[in-house]
């Protein structure tokens, strides 16, 4: 007699959408699964699991308590927004808003704290966003050559500064060292430079603080393209970071692109590089960059 099949067990809806949650994180950050569990210190089949919905069950401990005490996880464990009053009232204040209120919020407070550029006239600073593949390198060398504003690439910066590639600063030193050179050489730009072309590594969105500063001080713009070009430019430059050695790269670009679009909108500017030659792409934003500043 033939044994029936065994049905899978369901999964627990909260444990698969932590693993969503990491895998989404990840792919903010760019970061394939390999390099996350080596950070981590964890077994690539254990991260799998994780990501997969089948978790360790002891944190549906922690969410139960949680919900006992009528708490977030995050205030029982601790984080930044449980470490006094205003933090936990400000919390409640933004808590079931849309996103249009969230972006209206976020506006306000960086007028509030930040460094709001003034009105009017040609934007001091422009810096290119976007993932690897977009143009910001090209694009932003022959832009500030045509404006005659200095050009200043952040990963060259960093590299100089640390001595060594931005890979290898995630490999010897991880993650948070290389946030930590990219948001100082950032400052020493803005600094720097009160006038140029700059750009940006696709990951400057992964830290928050750093891409606030980033938008507070520069006009941004996202030069953005359709996926399989990004693929074919990065292949073309002969740079398969951060999918080296993945066979779903495609896949795995396409998630960090996903991932980092919210992100990347909050740009001053969209612009699609999609099928366009360098001299168009660079004269098409050359007119877009002129009706802003005329709209000023």
């Amino acid at each position: 007699m033939t044994e029936a099949p065994r049905l899978e067990e369901p999964r627990e809806p909260f444990l698969v959408a932590l693993g969503d949650r990491v895998r989404r994180l990840r792919a903010r950050r760019g970061m394939t699964r390999r390099g996350l569990a080596e950070g981590a210190g964890v077994s690539e089949r254990h991260l799998a699991n994780l990501e997969a919905g089948l978790g360790n069950p002891t944190v549906l401990i922690l969410r139960q308590v949680a919900a006992a005490l009528d708490c977030s996880i995050a205030e029982l464990v601790g984080d930044a927004t449980t470490a006094n009053a205003d933090w936990l009232l400000l919390r409640e204040l933004l808590r079931d808003r849309g996103p249009a209120e969230l972006e209206q919020a976020r506006r306000a407070l960086a007028e509030l704290f930040g460094r709001p550029r003034p009105p009017g006239g040609q934007p001091l600073r422009i810096a290119l966003i976007g993932l690897r593949g977009a143009g910001k390198s090209t694009l932003g060398r022959l832009l500030a050559e045509a404006l005659k504003l200095p050009f200043v690439e952040l990963a060259r910066d960093i590299e100089q500064a640390a001595g060594c590639r931005p890979d290898e600063i995630h490999a010897l030193y991880g993650a948070t060292a290389y946030r930590r050179y990219e948001r100082r050489v950032l400052d020493e730009t803005i600094a720097h430079y009160p006038a140029a072309v700059i750009a940006t590594p696709g990951g400057i969105v992964a830290e928050a603080a750093t891409f606030d500063r980033l938008l507070a001080a520069c006009f941004t713009v996202w030069l953005k393209a359709a996926p399989e070009e990004h693929m074919a430019r990065v292949m073309a430059q002969g740079d398969f970071r951060p999918m080296a050695g993945n066979r779903e790269a495609m896949g795995d670009l396409k998630l960090i692109l996903a991932e980092r679009t919210p992100f990347y909108a909050k740009a001053d500017l969209t612009f699609d590089t999609s099928g366009r030659t360098v001299a168009d792409s660079l004269a098409a934003l050359k007119g877009r960059l002129t009706e802003r500043v005329q709209a000023g």
